[in-house]
């Protein structure tokens, strides 16, 4: 009779639990490594909404024209006129068309942050009459790309030889200029926008943009998700998730709409979508912020 070598029961049930053990342990890594790396994901989203919020309006309120400004909000939402370009009158073709220098590299005339369009203002200065009159507005009509060779020529002083390929602009406007406009008057294009906490379709809160008409009461587009999610609206706003304080030079609170503003606070308390669990139990991730702005089109 032959004699097998073979494993005891003993000995496979002890490889069995050392086997079972060394899954358990693995598995338990892998949890806590999954966990830790959708922790920090969430994390750094947080972050990142904070942070949006705060480039994004720190750079429209910056930029924003208090002159034209006519309606400040509460404290979730605002809405201004933000200057997007500027320019000067190449040449007068019409009543209500003109043309602008072309924005080139090393050019200084036209400058745009976002190309005009449709609906935008564009504003006119005349060195003449009161300081307060001296900036005179009209609805774009349409706003569209030329030859700078034809447009706005070198023979005008107005463009570089060198620029006869690049582009220039057409402007139309809703009415005629009033007269005193001439080529080299220097011109501001405006947009009207509105900032505002919204909660969203899925229940969550985030910062929206809608572009809103130029003239007349305000009436505002579709609102477009910016950054988020944040915490609740909530009257208390350094409990909210998107809040605004408006400041006047002498650091006095302002209600509503005035044109002594100064000083924008915008206070942004983002929140995780999930809660996650740690050693300490669950947890939300979440961050916040709070900064200062300055307009710099105020009136003094």
């Amino acid at each position: 009779m032959i004699r097998r070598a073979a494993f005891s029961l003993i000995e496979i049930c002890v490889v069995l639990a050392i086997a079972g053990i060394l899954g358990s342990t693995l598995g338990v890594v892998l949890m806590r490594q999954q966990r830790f790396y959708r922790g920090t994901s969430e994390l750094i989203t947080t972050r990142q909404s904070v942070r949006d919020a705060v480039e994004v309006l720190t750079t429209d309120i910056r930029g924003m024209s208090v002159a034209d400004t006519a309606r400040l909000l509460a404290d979730s939402a605002m809405e201004f006129f933000s200057t997007i370009g500027s320019s000067v009158v190449c040449e007068v073709l019409s009543s209500s068309q003109l043309t602008l220098p072309p924005a080139v590299t090393g050019g200084t005339l036209t400058s745009f942050s976002t190309e005009p369009d449709t609906g935008d203002l564009a504003l006119f200065y005349i060195d003449s009459g009161p300081v307060s009159e001296r900036w005179h507005r009209y609805r774009i009509l349409a706003f569209s790309s030329r030859s700078a060779a034809s447009s706005c020529p070198s023979s005008s002083g107005l463009s570089r030889p060198e620029d006869a390929s690049a582009k220039a602009f057409g402007v139309s406007l809703a009415n005629s200029l009033d007269p005193g406009f001439h080529p080299g008057s220097p011109v501001r294009f405006v947009r009207r926008a509105r900032y505002s906490l919204y909660r969203g379709s899925d229940g969550d809160w985030y910062l929206g943009y809608r572009r809103c008409n130029a003239l007349g009461p305000s009436v505002c587009g579709t609102v477009q998700p910016v950054s988020g999610p944040y915490r609740s609206y909530n009257r208390d706003v350094n409990q909210s998730g998107v809040a605004f304080q408006y400041f006047d030079r002498s650091g006095g609170v302002l209600q509503g709409s005035s044109l002594s503003l100064a000083r924008v606070d915008v206070v942004a308390h983002a929140a995780s979508r999930q809660s996650l669990f740690a050693e300490r139990g669950p947890w939300i991730p979440a961050d916040s912020a709070r900064v200062s702005v300055a307009v710099r089109n105020r009136l003094w």
